[in-house]
């Protein structure tokens, strides 16, 4: 009662108005789950002390009698068997019910910003070679995939890193955003993707599964699947007339040898097929119930349509194809349980199941890769929709088809606390300049905003909403150098490494302008060709920045060296200078992280040097 009462509070109150409510909906959440945690533990104690008398008394009739009494053991045997079904149930729904107390108590920290190190990093899609990904914090710790992530399939999250490693369609990031509004409400859908697999680690190995289901089928001729079940009915019946009259029939013998042969025949292929799909069972329980719950979502949107018609297009259910082929799995498992191996045996159950998941595998194994990449983009626009429910303030963006151009209101970055980010505003392109030239001291904030410009961006073309108060965009493809190191593997040093990066942003912008249907670049430069001296420094600066923007490219150029400001007045009137200010009073040095007009004024890097004891002069 507690839960339901706690659900129905907060689909009454609303609570997704604001941060505030929505963090008040998630405590209510989170003590009613964790209660019901705490009543299945007291059931499942309660349970386990009958499982134990049951067992006792069983023991207790065998002393009594001295010898095995079958038919008095029948009945505590069927009561042991109805209490440990009822206990298992216990205990699943207990689990799930704590990995719904991990999935508020996440939530919370998002909501509190202390979430950095509790979700899944994607550093496996780290690249150094991306043209953003590093310079812009999308994977590692405290990273944006990090704050968004909540799939549960390999799938679910690949689908979630393409969409921040690469810009989509206005009509793409359209129908994304659609989906994400629908389902941004949808607490208990949130809820329910997140409990799936025994822990909130467990993830679908997607790739595995795929080939697994893909690969050939050795057990699928038809004449075994009729002769088999007969055989071993015959063994069976003659195995029971035997211990009935205590006399062996006479073709029990041949039968036997017959049955003996037929499971050496199939050996290999049955333990192929055993070992594989054994191996797959907690991932294929967890597909399951992911399919099934996108099964039974309503849909309204034209994206979650689309997503539900090729669920069922094959013909097949899939959740329930899929909990098929788990029951012949767990069919094969009882084969380790020791005492029921004569019986397998006999039954011949290993072979024929074996046949039955290959036949299975022939039938449905060619859908399977389609529907785990059904599951992942529905797991993607769920875990976007997360983060547009924790972020009620955030808006949409608006998609342009021209551009290029960037336009946003009280923009900051979404990894900063709302209460430390400060915001400012930016116009490229359009009626605006091209290029805004970002002048300023050490620390004043320069790198931030290139950074804050960029991953709004990201945030935008893969269908989430902003950290802003109102964003408009075109298509854009970023790209930055804002992290480039040397590198003493490969030999290069960090001016090395910067210039071959401006090499293949000044590719991506010739692909624009060869190809209109690629998107403008947006590029990035801090500090740009610090590795040089100041009078190469400004002339391949001016040359770098005006052929981007001859090739239709807008973009940020940060730097301290106030003579590069000058590259401004050789681009007209697409470019502009602004700068960060800061002040150094009473030996602390103060920032306000306000963006200005025109070029910066002052300089802290002398009096950062004397703060911390260095004999640099008087000024």
């Amino acid at each position: 009662m507690g839960q339901q009462a706690a659900d129905e509070g907060e689909r009454r109150d609303g609570g997704a108005g604001t941060r505030d409510g929505v963090a008040a909906s998630y405590r209510a959440r989170l003590a009613a789950r964790a209660g019901v945690v705490a009543a299945h533990e007291r059931r499942h104690a309660q349970l386990a002390w009958w499982r134990f008398g049951i067992a006792a008394t069983a023991v207790g009739l065998l002393a009594w009698l001295g010898r095995p009494g079958l038919p008095w053991l029948i009945i505590p045997g069927l009561a042991f068997v109805g209490v440990a079904i009822r206990h298992a149930l216990v205990l699943n729904a207990r689990d799930r019910a704590a990995r719904a107390v991990t999935f508020y108590e996440r939530g919370l920290r998002r909501l509190d910003d202390t979430w950095p190190g509790t979700g899944e990093t994607g550093e496996r899609f780290r690249s150094e070679h991306h043209p953003y990904a590093d310079d812009l914090d999308l994977f590692g710790r405290g990273s944006l995939f990090e704050l968004l992530s909540s799939p549960r399939t390999a799938a679910g999250e690949a689908t979630l890193a393409s969409w921040l490693l690469a810009p989509a369609l206005p009509a793409v990031v359209h129908q994304r955003q659609d989906a994400v509004r629908e389902l941004q409400p949808k607490l208990d859908l949130r809820e329910g993707l997140f409990v799936f697999g025994p822990d909130v680690r467990a993830v679908v190995d997607t790739a595995a599964l795929r080939t697994w289901a893909q690969s050939p089928t050795r057990m699928i001729a038809a004449w075994p699947r009729y002769v088999l079940p007969v055989l071993a009915a015959l063994t069976t019946t003659h195995v029971g007339w035997w211990i009935w009259a205590a006399e062996p029939p006479r073709w029990l013998g041949v039968l036997l040898v017959v049955q003996a042969a037929v499971g050496w025949w199939y050996r290999s292929a049955v333990r192929e097929v055993s070992d594989r799909v054994e191996r797959r069972a907690q991932e294929l329980g967890v597909l399951r119930d992911l399919l099934a719950l996108i099964e039974r979502e309503p849909a309204t949107g034209s994206r979650l349509k689309a997503l539900a018609r090729e669920l069922t297009a094959t013909g097949y259910v899939p959740s329930a194809e899929i909990a098929r082929l788990v029951r012949l799995a767990d069919i094969l498992n009882t084969r380790q349980n020791q005492f029921f191996v004569p019986v397998a045996a006999l039954l011949l159950l290993g072979t024929q199941t074996a046949m039955a998941i290959d036949r299975w595998r022939a039938r449905c194994g060619s859908h399977v890769p389609r529907w785990l990449e059904i599951a992942g983009e529905y797991e993607a626009l769920a875990a976007l929709a997360g983060y547009a429910a924790e972020h009620p303030d955030d808006p949409f963006p608006e998609i342009g088809d021209e551009g290029p151009y960037l336009e946003a209101d009280d923009l900051s970055h979404p990894l900063i606390p709302a209460a430390r980010a400060v915001p400012n505003g930016i116009h490229l392109g359009g009626d605006g300049p091209r290029v805004l030239l970002v002048s300023g001291s050490n620390m004043s904030g320069k790198s931030t905003w290139l950074r804050t410009v960029g991953i709004n961006v990201v945030l935008a073309q893969a269908g989430a909403p902003v950290r802003a108060r109102r964003m408009r965009l075109s298509a854009l493809h970023a790209g930055a150098t804002l992290r480039i190191q040397d590198s003493l593997q490969a030999g290069q040093s960090r001016f090395f490494a910067e210039i071959t990066r401006l090499s293949e942003i000044v590719a991506m912008a010739r692909r624009h302008a060869a190809n209109p249907e690629a998107p403008p670049v947006l590029f990035l430069l801090d500090e740009v060709l610090a590795g040089t001296n100041s009078h190469d420094r400004r002339v391949g600066a001016e040359a770098i920045v005006r052929g981007l923007v001859d090739l239709g490219a807008i973009g940020l150029v940060t730097t301290h060296d106030l003579a590069l400001t000058g590259v401004v007045a050789g681009l007209g009137g697409r470019a502009a200078n602004v700068h960060f200010e800061d002040c150094f009073e009473d030996g602390v040095l103060h920032f306000d992280y306000r963006l200005r007009d025109g070029v910066v004024q002052t300089s802290n890097a002398l009096a950062l040097m004397r703060s911390v004891g260095l004999d640099v002069g008087e000024a």
